[in-house]
């Protein structure tokens, strides 16, 4: 096969494994775009280079750990690790939240709707009261800091509301 159907073939594929990994990837959290635009440039670029000349061993082998890591190893693991615990419990936070204020024929989400949500759902809201930190913080406005456990210290999550829409991101 010649390097350029290679080149090709191994193009489409790295770009099909971005989009997928994008796709499964919550849409409300807002991190990972820039890490993900970076290692798809990065897989297209080493499959730019099977175009090349492949005589020498060294580039071959080069050119085949690039393609392994940035076209299937980090945007699997960027998908696989987009959603630790206490992400997930402020993704469900956020979906009960704004049922809630759609149902209240709200066009915003309060800090109240999002309160109760965490509550129903067994978490707490806010940080947690310490001897380092009198007063709790990320309780009354946006972003909100989200615990699933109420005596769970970190891990958190930071949640935001913009009218209906949700923003999840860690703290």
């Amino acid at each position: 096969m010649s390097s350029r159907v290679q080149a090709i073939g191994v193009a489409a594929f790295c770009v099909l494994v971005a989009v997928v990994a994008a796709v499964l990837v919550d849409s409300r959290l807002d991190r990972h775009w820039i890490l993900r635009g970076l290692t798809l440039g990065l897989a297209l670029c080493c499959a730019a280079l099977l175009l090349g000349d492949q005589k020498r061993r060294l580039r071959r082998i080069i050119v085949a750990v690039g393609l392994a890591m940035f076209g299937v190893v980090f945007p699997v693991t960027t998908t696989t690790w987009a959603s630790p615990p206490e992400i997930d419990f402020a993704l469900q936070v956020a979906t009960d939240a704004r049922v809630a204020a759609e149902k209240a024929a709200s066009s915003v989400v309060s800090v109240d709707d999002v309160k109760a949500a965490a509550a129903a759902r067994g978490g707490a809201v806010g940080s947690p009261l310490t001897d380092k930190t009198p007063e709790v913080r990320g309780a009354d406005a946006y972003p909100l800091i989200l615990r699933a456990d109420p005596a769970q210290g970190r891990p958190w999550a930071c949640l935001s509301f913009v009218g209906l829409s949700a923003k999840v991101r860690p703290c």
